[in-house]
């Protein structure tokens, strides 16, 4: 089992200032190299800081000597991590992207009851037209890739080529645990792979095989995470969790679980109206409950006594609108699906064209148009009620929508305000264009 150090008070504060002293230091010699432009740099260093600096209430993982501040920025140091930073040397609104979730295939031998997946019907992609977007995606600055299913480990060799596109990137593979073997957690490694995050909805095992359709789940998942110790693996894991779960205890059970299993990572994923709970009411959290949950979070990522629990990474945290807001569309994530769609988020069931029939390039600059301002409105729960509708409708057998359906959509939505990150860039861009010196 991994070592897993833990920074949180003043042991953060003080790696903060290290983390910004090497990434000052990083920059500043490739400016004297040449390889950046003198032109707009200090100005890029300020958008960075202001960047790093939300992240003041994670809880800061180290493992194998490399840590991680937030879920979708690769470990420090790395070169993936430098990568991602070029996300904040874009001067203007249109930052680039540098996380992509993608899929592999969708075969699985689960039933999981939230699957978003669940109507995602059709032919895997010929692996040429994957490959070929990976390539272009490590080309344009994704620095972190999210690489699922299904579950991937039955298309091992299709895993295994996708890794393996990838030059420079931190990788993350999801799965339920089927097909893992050390062997293959081993080599997987050695192509860039630095965890595999699990899927754990309950900590009871007779339920999570209920929840997950099929009664060997909980074994499966067990014997993933002990390949992973042995193969020198992160484990890291990810929960759905519905609302009763954070008031009765489930998830401190989870947390204590995790904590036990050596998982260094805790993704807290709300519920979502899309793929199997589409049209369903199950994912309502007010708004004084989702405080609840945000304090809950806290509490884990910055009291001492939780000093030795994961790092819990909670979407309702990260997309607040005083820090990143919606990152869907490519803002600072998006997903490609097993069949090829590009959608701007895994639970947003609508998709801007298919990479096996138009070169991905032009779908990722259509949906880049659609998500040229960023915003603060999560669009899986605003728009799941025209998703629903039309795909009644409309009679489809498969989601998600087909692009001009999609458009029905996308024409009235309403994305939300700006969110402080990105207002604070616009901002500087402004101060910018009126005369400061940056181009």
């Amino acid at each position: 089992m991994a070592r897993i150090k833990n920074r949180i008070g003043l042991e953060r504060t003080f790696f903060n200032l290290y983390l910004k002293i090497a990434v000052f230091l990083h920059f500043t010699r490739e400016v004297a190299a040449r390889r950046m432009p003198m032109t707009g740099f200090f100005g890029f260093l300020d958008r960075l800081l202001y960047f790093l600096a939300k992240m003041k209430d994670n809880k800061y993982v180290t493992t194998h000597g490399r840590t991680k501040i937030n879920l979708y920025v690769p470990a420090f140091p790395s070169p993936a991590f430098y990568k991602a930073c070029a996300k904040v040397r874009t001067i203007g609104r249109k930052q680039p992207a540098i996380s992509v979730l993608l899929s592999v295939t969708s075969g699985c031998r689960f039933r999981c009851e939230h699957c978003y997946q669940k109507h995602d019907l059709g032919r895997d992609v010929p692996l040429d037209y994957l490959l070929d977007a990976v390539r272009q995606l490590d080309a344009m600055g994704i620095a972190f890739f999210n690489i699922e299913g299904g579950d991937p480990f039955l298309a091992y060799d299709r895993l295994k080529a996708v890794c393996s596109a990838v030059s420079t990137g931190e990788i993350f593979v999801n799965s339920t645990g089927d097909g893992i073997t050390v062997e293959r957690l081993r080599e997987l490694k050695s192509l860039g792979v630095r965890a595999i995050m699990f899927s754990l909805h309950s900590p009871d095992p007779e339920e999570l095989n209920r929840f997950m359709g099929r009664d060997h789940a909980w074994e499966t998942l067990m014997k993933g995470i002990s390949c992973c110790h042995e193969a020198g693996v992160d484990a890291t894991v990810n929960t759905c969790l519905l609302r009763n779960a954070f008031f009765d205890g489930t998830f401190d059970r989870i947390m204590t679980l995790t904590r036990d299993l050596g998982v260094s990572i805790v993704q807290l994923i709300k519920p979502k109206p899309s793929g199997a709970w589409l049209g369903s009411d199950l994912a309502v959290f007010s708004q004084e409950d989702l405080n609840h949950v945000e304090a809950m979070v806290h509490r884990y990522n910055n009291d001492r006594a939780m000093v030795k629990y994961p790092f819990v990474a909670a979407q309702i945290h990260d997309e607040r609108s005083d820090l990143f807001g919606c990152t869907a569309g490519g803002t600072d994530r998006f997903y490609i699906n097993a069949k090829g769609d590009v959608q701007p988020c895994e639970f947003l069931n609508i998709s801007y064209g298919n990479i096996q029939n138009e070169a991905f390039e032009a779908i990722y600059a259509r949906m880049r148009e659609s998500f040229d301002i960023p915003g603060d409105h999560w669009l899986c729960e605003h728009c799941a009620e025209d998703i629903h509708r039309l795909y009644k409708e409309g009679g489809a057998r498969a989601l998600p929508l087909d692009p001009e359906t999609s458009a029905k959509v996308i024409e009235g939505w309403d994305r939300g305000n700006v969110p402080d990150f990105y207002a604070y860039a616009d901002v500087k861009h402004r101060k910018q264009e009126d005369g400061d010196g940056e181009q």
